[in-house]
């Protein structure tokens, strides 16, 4: 098959497109032919040899894939060749005291598919039968790939650990990320009022397509100081953090008392200030967020295929030219997602 891998870590020019040996699936496991695949952070980072841990090269990046069941192993019964799936990136042990639990994000031997394993930067990827989740009819293969890692962590993200509630104020950050995005239409449907922002004028105007209430251009602007304006000093119920430590201070700024900050990213940085006066002062809760479940990503599909949620895709790219993908995610170009076609 053909693949983009890197051998050693550095910049884009690492990544190479070349032929090797096609994955065999083990027994509990499924071959599948990847017909799209999401770029992600993760990918950066791992290319970059940013990880909080080694991983094994030659790697081959790639955590948001669709695609059709090709092979199956021994010990699979649940799905079959031809079938449409998409593969819930946040691979478990299923065995664990937090998967046994229902907490599978918290799962003790848990891994991305693409971060320590080989990914979808492939023709082919096996991944555990048990990650696969059935496209619904009517789904494409890149409305599916766009939901299955940056969606699912907004959902999480929102949903499952701030308990969004109807009437809420809502600041979502990076409005032309995946999370960014898609937070703003999950914020909107669950009844709340959004203010997002973004580093250009042309990803505002995208950002209130989309349903944002009110944007700023963070690039530009105090955006603590603009969400005190818009709502009239309150400050907001919930912040969406998922750049870190260059917005940290002003994220905690935003918040309105029993405000919640939640987070699952420091692309610019591990570090941020808290003022704990303020913190137990006015009840505020900073909250960690890690991806997303099998069960959310089956959520998240159903509501892409009744309309509800629409991944915004900036664009597609062949395999072959994954190193001009991965600049396009590195400059900070994108609104939504950028997909790879191998």
């Amino acid at each position: 098959m053909m693949a983009v891998m890197f051998a050693r870590h550095g910049g884009p020019d690492v990544l190479e497109y070349r032929e090797v040996a096609a994955p065999e699936p083990g027994a509990d496991e499924a071959l599948v032919r990847v017909r799209a695949v999401g770029l992600n952070h993760l990918d950066l980072f791992a290319r970059a040899g940013l990880l909080p841990h080694a991983i094994d090269l030659p790697h081959i990046s790639g955590s948001e894939v669709a695609g059709e069941v090709v092979e199956v192993g021994g010990r699979v019964t649940h799905v079959a060749p031809g079938d449409r799936v998409a593969v819930a990136p946040y691979i478990i042990c299923g065995l664990c005291e937090y998967c046994l639990s229902g907490e599978e994000t918290l799962c003790l031997r848990g891994d991305v598919l693409g971060r320590r394993s080989n990914g979808g930067y492939a023709e082919y990827v096996a991944v555990p039968a048990r990650q696969l989740i059935p496209i619904p009819e009517g789904i494409s293969f890149d409305t599916a790939a766009a939901v299955t890692l940056s969606t699912i962590t907004a959902w999480h993200m929102l949903v499952t650990r701030a308990r969004l509630r109807p009437s809420e104020d809502v600041l979502v950050l990076g409005a032309g990320s995946g999370v960014g995005s898609a937070a703003i239409q999950i914020a909107k449907q669950g009844g709340a009022r959004v203010i997002a922002t973004a580093g250009s004028d042309q990803k505002l105007a995208k950002a209130r397509d989309l349903g944002a209430d009110f944007t700023i251009n963070h690039s530009t602007t105090d955006f603590r100081a603009e969400v005190r304006r818009f709502t009239n000093r309150r400050g907001v119920d919930i912040v969406v953090e998922h750049v870190g430590e260059a917005t940290w201070e002003q994220s905690m700024g935003s918040l309105a008392r029993n405000g919640r900050l939640v987070t699952t990213g420091a692309t610019t940085g591990p570090n941020g200030t808290i003022n704990i006066d303020r913190l137990f002062g006015a009840q505020l809760s900073v909250i960690g967020s890690w991806g997303g479940t099998r069960g959310e990503l089956r959520a998240v599909l159903k509501m892409v295929g009744e309309g509800r949620l629409q991944p915004v895709i900036h664009a597609t790219y062949p395999l072959s030219d994954a190193a001009d993908a991965q600049l396009v995610l590195e400059n900070r170009e994108q609104f939504g997602k950028v997909l790879l076609h191998p």
